[in-house]
């Protein structure tokens, strides 16, 4: 299985920057991982919610691995323990899964047909993160789950 997050827009923080980057470098140790990154709305747009989430739909289902599980972070998702998602994860992996891409969206979440085109719908909590936050977020639980299903300790 492969790994993808995808991404609206480059980071702005390096911080944030280098811990998704440091978690994406860990969790290549057990699967190939990489980080895409779909444009963002242009500025004439940004601050329209609906028009900036339609322009970057368009970009995120031009970006995404052809034939990809697609897992769309959103508040709105299902919100699930560590390890349930290590539970998750480990059945894709066994049903074959080759792909499996993380679609975190840009200032205004994603649009309907991104949400349309998910298997999954994932909540990392009910509060509001940026998405570098939720970038970083994800990538630690992505390497947290394969730690866990590797039966390698990493801290709780």
């Amino acid at each position: 299985m492969r790994i993808a997050f995808l991404a609206v827009g480059k980071m702005k923080s390096p911080h944030w920057d280098a811990l998704a980057q440091d978690y994406s470098d860990r969790i290549r140790r057990f699967l190939p991982c990489e980080t895409r990154i779909a444009r963002e709305a242009e500025a004439s747009i940004a601050s329209r919610p609906e028009q900036a989430r339609a322009r970057e739909a368009k970009h995120i289902l031009a970006a995404l691995p052809a034939g990809a599980l697609v897992v769309v972070l959103d508040v709105a998702g299902e919100a699930v323990s560590s390890e349930a998602f290590a539970t998750k994860l480990q059945g894709w992996r066994e049903t074959g899964v080759r792909d499996l891409c993380f679609v975190i969206g840009g200032h205004w979440g994603v649009a309907e047909e991104v949400r349309a085109r998910a298997a999954w719908r994932w909540s990392l909590s009910p509060l509001t993160f940026t998405h570098e936050m939720a970038r970083a977020l994800a990538a630690e639980q992505v390497y947290r789950a394969l730690a866990r299903l590797a039966h390698i300790p990493y801290a709780k």
